[in-house]
């Protein structure tokens, strides 16, 4: 069966894939960095190995995007502390992770994973010659996993989920999929629920395990490097509460923004941070329009001048972790749209999370909801009432905030679960 489906795949849909992706390259951009990133990738890639010796050991992580890469991040800090000797290799499929990712400094090389021909694939898995692959929750191209087999490289899973109603299940994807895990050494999944729905494959090589969810460790981590962070002075936040709503897009800002006016009304102190998904000119200046006429605001760069405004509108990357320090509350955006964003960034800090319907995407946000430190609501009638309790019952926001930073806690330690694991497979 598996020639079966290595014939169908190679024959079939690989082909149909790549018309896809050229395709949809017409319309998207992000599709189209992703394609001029690849033309020189096996150059690129040759550069980057050729300062090591050829006996060095290597480990091969490959991850979709950026989400993936944070669960991966602690157990490449784990490993460097562990085992140095390992030079590690990341390989991103989407350009939305491995562009902002470039200059990791824990990777010894960074790359894109190739187009998955069987050609592509057998010369990259011969250029990194990896002593183990580690596959991130569920970004699996068959043709390197097939090479990795052929070579007898140990393949890991981890970080892997699966929902109950996926359409892996129906009978002909069923097959191809059990083949496809069938080749890993450890499938180590996130809950008890993602191993019964991978067992639903009757896999008969991996061995499981529930080990958790690498990213609460990492999030954990980020937390205490960005406490370090100033990025507000005291002034400005003292005597207020501070209502931060991190990657918003439109959809989310149509609804807080109505609701912060109203909030104003009895509170006039709350003082809202809004780090926007894509703070560009053009959709900053789209968030300043919105606002002219019914609040103030300043940019986060023009703090300097800070003069009692309502609004700090962020117009710079890659500081919204160390903002949620300073939140009471807060909202994370995407929820309003269609998936959402990362709810433990704010939940580390004890504070309530407050979100829209669309948490489908993420079972930390529904394990929040049943924890008591989440919130959502599906109106903007339904946020306003939530932010009101939220804001002027205290020990009600306190307790919500504790109940979060505890579910954050207990859920620690799935790092140092896989290092067992790694270590049992490639040490003993």
């Amino acid at each position: 069966m598996k020639t079966v489906w290595f014939i169908i795949y190679n024959v079939i849909v690989l082909p149909l894939l790549w018309l896809i992706i050229m395709a949809v390259g017409l319309f998207k951009q992000k599709f189209r960095v992703g394609i001029a990133g690849r033309k020189n990738l096996f150059p690129n890639l040759q550069l980057q190995l050729a300062k090591w010796n050829d006996d060095s050991k290597r480990i091969w992580f490959h991850v979709s995007s950026l989400g993936e890469f944070e669960q991966a991040k602690p157990i490449i800090s784990k490993l460097k502390i562990s085992h140095p000797e390992y030079k590690i290799i990341v390989s991103f499929f989407s350009p939305s992770g491995y562009e902002p990712s470039k200059k990791y400094k824990l990777a010894d090389a960074i790359t894109y994973i190739p187009f998955d021909s069987y050609w592509n694939a057998k010369k990259f898995i011969r250029l990194v010659n990896p002593a183990a692959a580690i596959m991130i929750r569920y970004d699996l191209w068959p043709n390197h996993i097939w090479q990795l087999k052929k070579r007898r490289i140990p393949l890991l899973i981890t970080n892997a989920s699966m929902s109950p109603d996926t359409v892996r299940r129906y009978p002909l994807l069923k097959s191809f999929h059990r083949i496809i895990y069938n080749e890993a050494d450890y499938i180590l999944t996130v809950s008890e629920n993602d191993l019964d729905v991978f067992k639903m494959f009757n896999l008969d090589h991996p061995k499981f395990d529930v080990i958790g969810e690498t990213r609460f460790d990492q999030v954990m981590l980020r937390s205490i490097e960005s406490k370090k962070k100033h990025l507000i002075p005291a002034h400005i936040t003292t005597g207020k509460k501070i209502f931060v709503v991190g990657s918003s897009w439109e959809e989310d800002e149509e609804v807080l923004f109505p609701v912060f006016y109203q909030l104003q009304n009895y509170n006039p102190n709350i003082l809202m941070i809004i780090a926007p998904h894509e703070p560009t000119n053009q959709n900053l200046e789209r968030i300043e329009n919105e606002l002219n006429g019914n609040t103030t605001y300043i940019r986060f760069s023009d703090l300097n001048d800070y003069s009692g405004e309502k609004i700090i509108l962020v117009d710079s990357i890659g500081v919204l972790m160390a903002l949620y320090q300073y939140a009471d509350v807060a909202f994370v955006g995407g929820s309003f749209k269609s998936k959402i964003h990362n709810v433990l960034e704010p939940a580390v800090y004890g504070i309530p999370v407050v979100f829209g319907p669309h948490y489908a995407n993420s079972s930390e946000a529904a394990l929040l909801l049943n924890e008591g430190a989440g919130f959502s609501g599906k109106t903007e009638a339904d946020i306003f009432e939530i932010l009101k309790n939220l804001f002027l019952h205290e020990e009600f926001r306190m307790q919500a905030g504790t109940k979060a930073n505890e579910f954050v806690k207990k859920n620690l330690g799935a790092t140092d679960k896989f290092i067992a694991y790694f270590e049992k497979l490639l040490l003993n």
